[in-house]
């Protein structure tokens, strides 16, 4: 069986963090892309999506995103970004080599993929959440005469034309979605709680302009919810001027589905074609079950990113993981350089060195 030093699970903008950072630091990564190439979900995101910071503050460490920094790039351009970071990286990444589970084998780890083994002595869980789709349950469902899908698997708003839509959640890709499909159908974004909207632009600066001068971005998450205390939906006042028109409409969540119809919290009935579901992700983590490293909902059992279950195993691109920026370009390169210190002492073996 072949071994290296840290087996990096994802090929998207955590694991390539975090490649670069353990080649930083002298070690010697191989990097497991499920997919055709290292971009993560990047390429499977609708149409029309663009990043939601400037390019200026949307690189990884070492490679800026180059061009125009006060623009928003388009999905197509994160792709191209992410390809030429991972063509720069010196470090090994095998595409098609999903991981199927990883178990210990007392003194390291053993990856378990569609092709084979690979022994590792650390482990860098960087496999994102977008295979993961959050589904709830929506009474009435299985009879429900009009499509159901998750926001994963929509692309753009052509296929939808003259139909009654109604898009489920109040984040930024539910208003980004609602108000493109808008254009072509009617459409009501159904949510638990009105929606709250964050300038993009202040005194003339892009939103993250602040967060970077002045230090927001390294607020914990156990400060962060005395501030943000929900879900934020940043716009430069097009989303809400939508809402206030008429344009797009909100009401709250929807009771049940019955037929070809859904039922208001109010008792109302409405015909449905369509219910998209913006209702966001979970860690795609299922390949860790066997080795007992997530608690009972299969999140993973760790601080800041640090397994609480077994030293050598790290995750990267975790939702607040370590701030509010830990799952986005901007912030996975610090969070990668804070896990990574840890697991180089430990395939070091720093313990054992130290006499422990």
């Amino acid at each position: 069986m072949e071994y290296v030093d840290v087996a990096v699970i994802g090929g998207g903008q955590s694991g390539l963090a975090a490649a670069h950072a353990l080649r930083q630091r002298g070690l010697v990564p191989v990097v497991l892309e499920a997919s055709g190439q290292a971009a993560g979900s990047w390429p499977g995101y609708y149409d029309s999506l663009t990043l939601f910071s400037p390019a200026r503050f949307s690189a990884l460490p070492g490679l800026p995103f180059g061009g125009d920094g006060g623009r928003y790039p388009h999905r197509d351009e994160v792709v191209d970004y992410l390809t030429r970071y991972a063509d720069r990286l010196d470090a090994e990444i095998r595409t098609h080599a999903r991981v199927e589970s990883v178990e210990s084998d007392g003194a390291g780890f053993v990856v378990h993929t569609v092709d084979g083994r690979l022994g590792a002595a650390g482990i860098v869980a960087a496999s994102g959440a977008f295979g993961n789709p959050l589904l709830p349950g929506l009474p009435g469902r299985q009879g429900f005469a009009g499509e159901v899908l998750h926001v994963a698997d929509y692309r753009s708003p052509e296929p939808y034309a003259g139909k009654r839509v109604v898009v489920v959640g109040g984040g930024n890709s539910a208003v980004q979605v609602s108000y493109e499909l808008a254009e072509v159908a009617e459409v009501t974004l159904a949510t638990r709680t009105p929606i709250r909207f964050l300038a993009q632009i202040r005194d003339g600066k892009d939103l993250h302009h602040w967060l970077k001068d002045t230090g927001f971005d390294h607020l914990p998450p156990h400060w962060l919810i005395h501030y943000v205390g929900g879900t934020l939906v940043l716009d430069t006042g097009r989303y809400q001027d939508a809402l206030e028109s008429g344009r797009l409409q909100r009401r709250p969540m929807f009771t049940a589905l019955d037929g070809d119809e859904v039922i208001w919290d109010d008792g109302s009935r409405e015909r449905a074609d369509v219910v998209v579901l913006a209702t966001g992700y979970r860690p795609h983590l299922d390949y860790l079950a066997k080795l007992g490293a997530l608690d009972e909902q299969w999140a993973p059992r760790h601080a800041g990113g640090l397994s609480l279950t077994h030293p050598g195993l790290v995750y990267l691109g975790l939702e607040f993981q370590r701030s509010f920026a830990s799952n986005t370009l901007r912030g996975v390169g610090r969070d990668a350089a804070y896990v990574i210190d840890p697991l180089a002492a430990h395939v070091r073996k720093a313990p054992a060195a130290a006499g422990l």
